[in-house]
């Protein structure tokens, strides 16, 4: 018979290559996890896609004189001989344009979720309405020109930048005062809308609106000298994200408000500039929120089966500690196959919460994998009442896991705290072991009370431990 030590090693070794198992199960969850990903990517495409508005800019088409060396040809008046000759040549040409941003930028979106299904997932998508109200110093744009340069006001553009124009749906106005300004989209690789102006300086500010599609995220860029933006949504779960965080927030299960408010010296960007920032805005000054759907059960399932070794070492230690040392402990293959159903169990899981949601997932499978090992500690280890310690174990197990799914924050605290309690109950239980003897009595378990069904024992007295004397035998015949 092996002594407990021995059986604590083979047991701890089971209990590694149980990781075995969980590695594929893992992956399972991994490429389910992909698949959806795939799907929320594809309709979220479909329906617009994420969504970044940039701008709006003005730009200002600028001419002046510039002076190139050119070889034109010459004519000698006597000899009427033409020659060419390299001369300094000053003409009137378009020069780089000024971009200028708005003075004051106001900017309001409002969008509106709904979820879209394709198979066995669904996908949160949104439609936007966005409003913006435009102010430009001009006088800024003058202050680029250089020499004898001068801005053509009657060629103004405003520019807006979106992610995809096959997003747009619904209103689309640009108005000055009570002119309305027909918008036209952008051409070029970069998507997006731009208006004719005629002179901004006839202008006192401009009034644009905008609706589009979009799904997944939503962002903005902080254009304006000051720039005021706040999202409205029915979403209730945003998580805000980019350069800059709101300055303030309320996010209620109805929905979420933010704002930001952003002065011009928080932004790596000039109110007017000879060349296109538009670029730089995007990829350094953006910000705005995820459409996020909080801990999925992928999310769940693949934290169950990084958790896993640990809940099926602790299910290992309590067969281990209840069976006691018997003339017939649990065998390897036991102890191989009661992994295997902990195994199991992430993978009854992520099928059941795709087709019932996760809470009532969680309660079926946890409850018939407790009930299983449950029975399987009662008929198949003959460990008779004590297997109720198993289920016990179990129902705790699975509650402590389902606490540490539900809350990402605590995750790692509630897992910690399990297995410190868990090798803290361990070493009092087995504070009187002797590992390198012999092992216990085979009737008694580690708690010191008697094992059913084995045959006792009874203790011998001191008089029957006593060595009985030989009889005396009678003289012989003849002796004195």
């Amino acid at each position: 018979m092996r002594s407990l030590g021995t059986r604590f090693l083979i047991v701890g070794l089971l209990a590694v290559l149980m990781y075995i198992p969980i590695f594929f199960v893992s992956l399972v969850v991994e490429d389910r996890s992909r698949l959806a990903d795939r799907t929320l990517a594809e309709v979220g495409q479909e329906w617009g896609g994420a969504q970044l508005l940039s701008g709006p800019v003005m730009i200002l088409p600028v001419q002046g004189p510039v002076t190139t060396s050119e070889r034109i040809n010459v004519t000698d008046p006597d000899t009427g001989e033409v020659t060419q000759e390299q001369r300094q040549v000053t003409r009137i040409r378009r020069t780089a344009s000024v971009y200028l941003l708005p003075e004051e930028f106001a900017l309001d979106i409002t969008t509106e979720t709904e979820i879209r299904s394709r198979g066995l997932f669904d996908v949160p998508v949104f439609q936007a309405i966005a409003a913006m109200d435009l102010t430009y110093d001009l006088a800024a744009a003058e202050d680029q020109l250089v020499g004898d340069e001068e801005i053509l006001w009657e060629e103004a553009t405003l520019r807006l930048t979106v992610s995809a124009n096959r997003a747009l749906r619904g209103a689309a106005q640009l108005s000055t005062g009570e002119t309305q300004i027909p918008l036209e989209p952008r051409a070029g690789d970069i998507a997006g809308v731009m208006a004719e102006l005629g002179d901004p300086r006839d202008h006192d500010g401009y009034a644009l609106t905008l609706g589009f599609n979009g799904a997944a995220d939503l962002r903005a860029t902080p254009m304006g000298r000051t720039s005021t933006i706040s999202f409205t949504s029915d979403w209730p779960h945003p998580s805000f994200y980019g350069a800059f965080l709101p300055n303030t927030r309320e996010i209620t299960e109805d929905g979420f408000t933010a704002t930001w408010e952003i002065p011009h010296l928080a932004r790596p960007l000039p109110q007017a500039a000879r060349e296109d920032y538009d670029t730089t805005a995007r990829s350094q000054a953006a910000f705005g929120v995820r459409f996020f759907q909080p801990n999925d059960f992928y999310q769940k399932a693949y934290r169950a089966a990084r958790y896993g070794i640990l809940f099926i070492a602790l299910t290992f230690l309590t067969v281990l500690l209840i069976e006691g040392a018997t003339k017939r402990p649990t065998h390897p293959v036991q102890y191989i196959l009661i992994g295997l159903a902990q195994s199991t169990f992430v993978l009854l899981m992520v099928s059941y919460a795709e087709q019932v949601g996760f809470g009532p997932a969680y309660l079926l499978s946890a409850g018939a994998t407790t009930i299983l090992l449950t029975l399987f500690g009662w008929l198949g280890l003959k460990l008779g009442k004590r297997a109720a310690i198993l289920g016990l174990m179990l129902a705790v197990t699975y509650g402590v896991l389902y606490l540490i799914l539900r809350s990402a924050d605590y995750a790692l605290l509630a897992g910690s705290t399990l297995a410190f309690f868990a090798l803290a109950l361990t070493m009092y239980m087995t504070r009187n072991e002797d590992w390198y003897g012999a092992p216990r009595d085979p009737t008694k378990t580690i708690f010191g009370t008697p094992r059913h069904g084995v045959p006792q024992t009874p203790q011998k007295t001191q008089a029957q431990e006593a060595p009985q004397a030989p009889p005396e035998l009678p003289p012989s015949p003849g002796t004195s």
